[in-house]
């Protein structure tokens, strides 16, 4: 079994009734982490999964041969040792390593779920590939550590795919180390924090209550309540239904990502944005009140979570790079 410690780091509670990850999301972790650049690539997820069913042993081991063009062979050694095979216990040490400390500070519930999310890389849309390479180059260009950096969702009615996105890009960027990244949405046609998007939410451990307040109504039959939305310790932020060029979103220096069809159409420029990206994704409304109501709207939220834990895990790697050839 892994070692206590290890578990906790990737959020995962030590009773009994959680099982270990096994070796093989392990092995692909540490590829992510240690292997070739683009490992932690999203275009890669496929085929660094068929070389690791392949390579994994009955003892549970790798050999650089069998991961040969995947990672370079002195970082395996350093990891391996003299034997040059790499162990379970190996894996699980180098990963203890390489924990961000921000990662220790998301809930154990929402930090498994984001575990989760980073082993199905390959069930993201072909057409997403080139938007998570543009933001993901863009956050390695213009992230440092002591100044926090904006990404803005947009969608039209900021109630469902905005906030999405902007929860499960926090979420993303605390899992792989940048908390002093902070996501944001905002809608073309503002309206409420809908009803759906919390209960998905809080599927997976997030925490969100109402304030008590309410902002501007973009309905005047529909309340639109203000809520505080946790993800971990210290990590909150104040959620509603608002326009994308409301004072309280950033105003420049920010990338802004439009994730529905209508807001990509209506703002073919965004003001103060360095970078505008289109990564639309099917409105889960479709599906209201109907059976696949609640399936729809957690297969959105992962859609989304995916591609900014691709995001994230990709600027990573490019920022240890830059570092590396310093």
């Amino acid at each position: 079994m892994v070692p206590t410690l290890i578990l906790l780091l990737f959020g995962f509670q030590t009773s009994s009734d959680h099982e270990d990850v096994g070796v093989f999301a392990k092995a692909l972790w540490f590829l992510h982490e240690f292997g070739q650049s683009d490992c932690s690539s999203a275009n890669r997820d496929r085929q660094i999964k068929g070389t690791l069913a392949k390579s994994i042993s009955a003892d549970r081991e790798l050999t650089l041969d069998e991961v040969d063009g995947l990672i370079d062979s002195e970082v395996f050694q350093k990891f391996a040792g003299e034997d040059n095979r790499l162990t379970e216990e190996e894996i699980s040490t180098a990963l203890e390593m390489a924990t961000p400390p921000s990662r220790q500070r998301l809930t154990p519930e929402i930090c498994r779920h984001a575990a989760l999310l980073t082993t199905s890389f390959d069930m993201i849309e072909s057409e997403h590939l080139q938007s998570i390479n543009q933001l993901s180059d863009w956050i390695a260009k213009n992230w440092t550590p002591d100044s926090t950096l904006h990404v803005l969702i947009t969608c039209t009615g900021n109630s469902r795919r905005s906030i999405l996105g902007a929860s499960m890009g926090n979420l993303a960027a605390a899992y792989y180390g940048f908390d002093n990244i902070r996501f944001h949405s905002g809608g073309t046609i503002p309206s409420a924090f809908n009803k759906r998007t919390i209960a998905t939410l809080k599927e997976i451990g997030f925490q969100i209550e109402p304030t008590g307040d309410e902002a501007e109504r973009g309905d005047s039959k529909t309340p639109n309540l203000i809520y505080l939305v946790k993800w971990g310790k210290g990590l909150e932020a104040v959620e509603f239904s608002k326009r994308y060029n409301v004072k309280t979103n950033p105003q420049s220096d920010f990338s802004a990502i439009m994730v529905c069809s209508e807001a990509d159409q209506e703002c073919p420029t965004v003001p103060g944005a360095s970078l505008r990206i289109s990564m639309t994704f099917i409105d889960p409304k479709l599906y209201d009140e109907g059976a696949f109501e609640k399936s729809k709207y957690a297969e959105r939220r992962d859609d989304i979570g995916r591609n900014f834990l691709a995001v994230m895990a990709n600027a990573r790697r490019k920022l240890q790079d830059m570092k590396w050839k310093k």
